[in-house]
């Protein structure tokens, strides 16, 4: 193949077949997308992982020529885990960066208050996580959530897998008792929520909603345990030992982090207790749960929301980019596999860019009115429509 400058545009003749096809160059003047994520703190191992997986979709747009001939550029922040310093991120993003495109964070500790700044400022902010109720009640406009359920709800996958199993004959036993342990963060507290079948507190109002009875109860079992730890806790053998003297017969693990998962499960390993049939952990989609378990994790049931195996066809720089490509491809570039904390993110970045092809420029006014209207054309990512 040879390549010539040419005026307003690049020629490119291909030897093989003398076809000749020109591209215009990209100019000078960068779309800017901007995200804080937690790169330090309580939150950082998902947060780093969000940050890869925003920047390789930046490089991979950038690399099939932009959006509108335009090259994009990201800007990123360390907010440390902590909400003040999220908002203030953010409100920089919007006020002093100019950035056209805001990308969300992680967690709806952070998530919340961080798109109370995008709501207010009129900026569309897709959100790769912050997925309890609370986000979603507040009648905002700008904010979309690129999985498939709120947290609350989440115990309603486990209740039909546990039906599943029953009916095929796998548990042979019901079970009669369990123990729900929880993170002090919204998203690990609205999925322990739905299991024990709590009220929620809608944001910015009085109006709350009963989760009762809960999906134990959809389970006939009856709540022995309950404990919800605060964030920075280390006392995992204690826990343990307090799982273990109730005997429970099903364990639901809602952690806020990986590192939780792992750090409890090891803790029920030491102390010995094998006497669980199931144990539910809200985390676990990662490349390190295995990893780091060596074994103890065989059997822990947890939910994704993306799979190597699933090859959706999903869309990037107006072509069809699929889940396969997205694996391939951030391989080869960061010399190993991703996983869904990367996945999500990088299903986030298509999102909007196929926005902005969708509305030929950055008005998130535009942007937010073509993403509500996508029910019937949905956007295509590499978890599906």
């Amino acid at each position: 193949t040879t390549t010539t400058a040419a005026s307003g545009g690049e020629t490119t003749t291909t030897a093989a077949s003398g076809e000749t096809t020109t591209t215009e160059a990209m100019s000078d003047d960068p779309i800017v997308f901007a995200t804080s994520l937690p790169l330090t703190g309580e939150f950082s191992g998902v947060g780093s992982k969000h940050l890869d997986g925003y920047q390789f979709c930046v490089d991979e747009i950038n690399r099939l020529g932009g959006i509108l001939g335009r090259p994009v550029e990201l800007i990123k922040e360390d907010n440390r885990s902590d909400t003040e310093i999220t908002v203030a991120q953010y409100e920089r993003f919007i006020n002093v960066d100019n950035a056209d495109i805001l990308f969300g964070t992680f967690s709806s500790l952070l998530g919340q208050p961080a798109s109370s700044i995008a709501e207010q400022n009129q900026m569309v902010m897709p959100l790769p996580s912050s997925g309890a109720l609370r986000v979603w009640s507040r009648g905002y406009e700008y904010i979309f959530y690129l999985q498939q359920l709120p947290a609350e709800l989440t115990g309603s996958s486990i209740v039909s897998l546990v039906d599943y199993y029953t009916e095929t004959g796998l548990i042979a036993e019901p079970m009669k008792t369990a123990a729900v342990v929880a993170a002090d963060d919204f998203f690990a507290g609205a999925i322990a929520n739905g299991f024990v079948g709590g009220d929620v507190n809608l944001s910015d109002s009085d109006e709350t909603v009963s989760l009762a009875p809960g999906y134990l109860a959809d389970m006939g079992m009856e709540l022995v345990y309950e404990n919800v730890w605060p964030i920075g806790f280390t006392d995992w053998l204690t826990l343990a030992n307090s799982i273990a003297d109730a005997e429970p017969d099903f364990i639901a693990m809602t952690t806020a982090s990986v590192d939780e998962s792992i750090s409890l499960l090891n803790a029920l390993k030491t102390v010995g207790y094998n006497g669980a049939e199931m144990i539910y952990s809200s985390q676990g989609a990662q490349s390190e749960f295995a990893a780091e378990l060596g074994g103890t994790e065989s059997g822990v049931i947890i939910h994704a929301v993306w799979a190597e195996e699933a090859n959706w066809e999903g869309e990037l720089a107006g072509q069809p980019y699929t889940n396969e490509d997205f694996i391939n491809n951030f391989t080869a570039a960061y010399g190993r596999g991703p996983d869904e904390d990367e996945a999500i993110p990088f299903a986030v970045c298509q999102s909007m860019e196929q926005a902005i092809l969708g509305t030929g420029g950055t008005d998130n006014v535009k942007i937010k009115d073509w993403m509500h209207s996508r029910q019937g054309d949905p956007v295509k990512t590499i978890m599906g429509d």
